[in-house]
């Protein structure tokens, strides 16, 4: 019944990519939680994973790969980090590429006893407390290219039953109109909606989530947003009809793979 699901799943992102004019974004986030005491060995760990990534992308088994430290991020509040892994094609997210053709690419000379010893570092740093499997739906007109250092607010939103499309509905053709004033203004860099692919069976955590992007603290706190409209005001009173805020973090991005 799962493996039907995917496929439906799959099949339902697919159609909707075709009528698309740019290519379509799918994104596989992993949250990792990291002890204190492995701080140093995890930043280790992705520093070597790193290279893996570069060879990934050149192998056409993804077309990038990120890094986030998140806040906040205190040993009893989750996961520390996140990685978000970035697709073209749905089939490539879920199946992963060749690793070992990555691997030996980015290291050619290690001995097996040294690939064993990075794969037991690697399981050892962090624990990767779950994974979300993500297609970009919608997003404000920018050319943001994300530098490090990036800041991202992420928002984790549960539409409720039967609402998804009007949910989706209000944050496109509501409150778009004002991400985009506010990138052109300075005020934010970017703005993007993700609908979660596994996302509407009962005990998901998050159906869909936003993503907005700005340079840094500075732009966040200090840019001048666009006032809401008369109608956007009264559609902040309806859209908790409509979805539940579950949560948000802060994501700073400390390594990036294009």
């Amino acid at each position: 019944m799962r493996k039907l699901f995917i496929i439906l799943a799959m099949t339902l992102f697919t159609t909707i990519a075709i009528g698309q004019e740019e290519e379509p974004l799918y994104l596989m986030f992993e949250f990792m939680h990291v002890d204190e005491d492995q701080s140093a060995a995890y930043a280790e760990t992705e520093e070597f994973w790193e290279k893996v990534h570069v060879q990934r992308v050149k192998n056409g088994d993804c077309i990038g790969w990120d890094l986030w430290q998140l806040q906040p991020n205190g040993q009893e509040q989750g996961a520390q980090f996140m990685t978000v892994s970035l697709y073209n094609d749905p089939v490539k997210m879920m199946e992963g590429g060749d690793f070992n053709k990555a691997w030996t690419g980015a290291y050619p000379n290690l001995s097996d006893e040294e690939s064993n010893q990075k794969m037991a570092q690697t399981a050892s740093s962090r624990d990767l407390t779950h994974r979300i499997y993500l297609y970009e739906i919608d997003k404000t007109n920018d050319n943001f290219d994300m530098p490090l250092g990036t800041l991202a607010v992420i928002n984790f939103m549960k539409a409720k039953p039967g609402q998804a499309s009007a949910y989706e509905n209000m944050e496109s053709e509501v409150f778009k109109p004002n991400h985009q004033k506010d990138v052109d203004s300075g005020a934010r860099a970017n703005w993007g909606l993700l609908r979660n692919m596994m996302g509407y069976a009962t005990e998901a955590y998050a159906s869909h989530i936003t993503v907005d992007m700005y340079t840094g603290y500075d732009q966040l706190f200090n840019g001048n947003n666009t006032p809401l409209t008369e109608a956007q005001q009264k559609a902040m009173q309806e859209i908790d009809n409509l979805r539940d805020l579950k949560s948000f973090t802060f994501a700073t991005l400390v390594r990036k793979v294009r």
